[in-house]
């Protein structure tokens, strides 16, 4: 069987022997003329030689061809002939000018065939990344065109099998999205087991083990840095994060297994795992190519992810809907049956039966729980009237106060409005501003010890009048201070019969917001809670207008 390098002599030969053949017979035929012919004539038909060597067989035989020519031109044609011996300095003018001639244009027709050739081979290389492009994004699901790209890439690089790896938006972990795997070769994703290199999981420049693929795939996700395992078994670490620069500086010469992070613009999508054998040899044709394969990847984990979130996010929309349409139906069924079951308590309580007064009392902390609800869902549908118009801050402290008679029990409510030249004045629902208040007051005095008061502060601060009211409760932990504002949610460790249904802030908020107003949280200097209803400022000059609905 022949040897690889009496092969490569052979195919050498090949190429440069028909030259030498063409060279000798032109030689010939213009020595046997040499009566008639000198060296002007002579000088053209070699180099028209050497242009078509440099064309046809390139820059070696180009340029052994220009030389070879100079020598016969010399040897055949200058005076004296049959000897490299030069008389006349001008033919030593003619034979340089002829070498320099013949070399140039050697060198310029060879470089413009590769020019022309690196071209042509970047059109090809754009048609094929175009190709796949369209081949692997035009298909119907984020996955599968996620799995047309590791086909392609693994089919494209001659790979053993390729495998992408995505980051979980929720647990941060990763799972195997797509592999593409020769016939016969087995899945090599061990999630429960970890064969440690160096620091656990952490793969260390010349290691001779990796962590399993999954392992090692959460490490490159995580820190963007490329790992190679060489086919000598030793390891190679990318010293930083894969950047613009792409794959110029990660060593995939001889690699067996190449971990590479998929990266769209400054966020790491996943992972791609690409197993050769025996090892990776990329030019810098396929190196970029690889590069674009690999883009095209992140587009399509990027694309999986989208995906995912808007199924997501639609999932939680058709239930949002679903649960506004099934709280205002419920609502408006049970506003009957709660009338009945009141109107049979009051006739029960007539008989002197003690058990009525309980019956009516649950039936009226169930009817404000349906109202809730049907205030919930008209807010949600954008269906609640509120009309705001110029009132006293005054009368609305005092009705809320009156409202809540029933249910100080004895507690104390230390109200102070800042005193002015001007009555206090805001522009705001007179109904809805008083739910609000009252809402507030009664949240401070379940949740504060009994023995402190309750304040309640209004004062106007700029555009806005701010009524302030403050307890000495346990107050709320940072983290809660905006959950508690949202519809159905309790503290953890509240009572079940601690408050409502953990509607009641949540529907302030908005019935405030509905008005141009605002309600927060804040903790309160000692302890305790302080919630801030802000509302819209009016002047006496502005008693003549008349009410906005809104």
């Amino acid at each position: 069987m022949p040897s690889l390098a009496s092969t490569t002599r052979g195919a050498r030969w090949r190429t440069w022997l028909p030259w030498a053949a063409a060279l000798t017979v032109a030689t010939v035929a213009m020595a046997s003329a040499r009566p008639r012919l000198d060296r002007a004539h002579a000088a053209p038909l070699y180099l028209l030689l050497v242009v078509l060597a440099s064309a046809r067989a390139g820059r070696a035989v180009g340029m052994s061809m220009a030389v070879a020519a100079f020598l016969l031109l010399n040897y055949f044609f200058v005076l004296p002939l049959h000897t490299l011996v030069v008389h006349e300095p001008l033919d030593w003018l003619v034979l340089a000018a002829f070498l320099v001639t013949a070399a140039v244009a050697a060198q310029l027709l060879t470089r413009a065939q590769e020019q022309a050739t690196a071209a042509r081979d970047r059109a090809e290389e754009i048609d094929r990344l175009s190709a796949v492009g369209a081949e692997a994004l035009n298909v119907g699901r984020a996955e599968d065109a996620l799995r047309q790209i590791a086909d392609i890439v693994r089919a494209r690089l001659g790979l053993v099998r390729c495998d992408f790896y995505l980051r979980e938006a929720e647990s941060g972990d990763v799972v195997l999205a797509a592999s593409s795997a020769d016939a016969g070769d087995e899945p090599e994703d061990r999630s429960d087991a970890v064969a440690p290199a160096g620091d656990g999981a952490v793969p260390r420049e010349g290691d001779f083990r990796l962590p399993d693929a999954r392992a090692l795939a959460r490490w490159v996700v995580t820190t963007g840095r490329a790992v190679c395992q060489r086919a000598d078994g030793r390891t190679f670490v990318a010293p930083s994060p894969l950047g613009d620069s792409g794959l110029r500086d990660v060593d995939l010469e001889s690699a067996r297994v190449a971990v590479l992070p998929l990266r769209v613009g400054a966020r790491v999508a996943g992972a791609a795992r690409l197993v050769a054998r025996p090892g990776l040899h990329l030019d810098p044709a396929r190196r970029r190519f690889l590069e674009a394969l690999l883009y095209y990847a992140a587009l399509g984990a990027e694309r999986v992810r989208l995906t995912a979130e808007a199924e997501h996010a639609e999932a939680l929309r058709q239930a949002d809907v679903l649960k506004d349409a099934l709280l205002a139906s419920v609502s408006h069924d049970l506003r009957t049956p709660l009338t009945t079951i009141k109107a049979l308590a009051e006739e029960i309580r007539r008989t002197g039966d003690d058990r009525a007064a309980v019956i009516e009392e649950e039936a009226n902390r169930l009817n404000r729980f349906v109202a809730d609800l049907l205030d919930l869902s008209r807010l949600n549908g954008g269906a609640l009237t509120v009309t705001p118009e110029v009132n006293a801050v005054d009368d609305l402290v005092g009705t809320a106060l009156q409202r809540l008679t029933g249910a100080l029990g004895g507690r104390v409510v230390d109200v102070r409005i800042d005193p002015g030249d001007a009555l206090l004045l805001g522009r705001f629902d007179f109904v809805h501003a008083l739910r609000v208040l009252v809402n507030l007051l009664e949240n401070a005095l379940r949740y504060s010890p009994p023995t402190t008061a309750v304040e309640l502060t209004a004062a106007r601060v700029g555009d806005v009048v701010e009524l302030r009211v403050e307890d000495r409760g346990p107050g709320i932990a940072p983290a809660e201070r905006e959950r508690i504002f949202e519809a159905f949610y309790r503290p953890p460790g509240a009572a079940p019969d601690a408050g409502g249904a953990g509607l009641g802030l949540s529907i302030a908020r908005r019935l405030a917001e509905a008005q141009g107003g605002a309600l927060r949280y804040e903790p309160r200097d000692g302890g305790g809670s302080r919630f801030v209803l802000a509302l819209p400022a009016a002047d006496v000059a502005d008693l003549a207008a008349g009410p906005k609905s809104l």
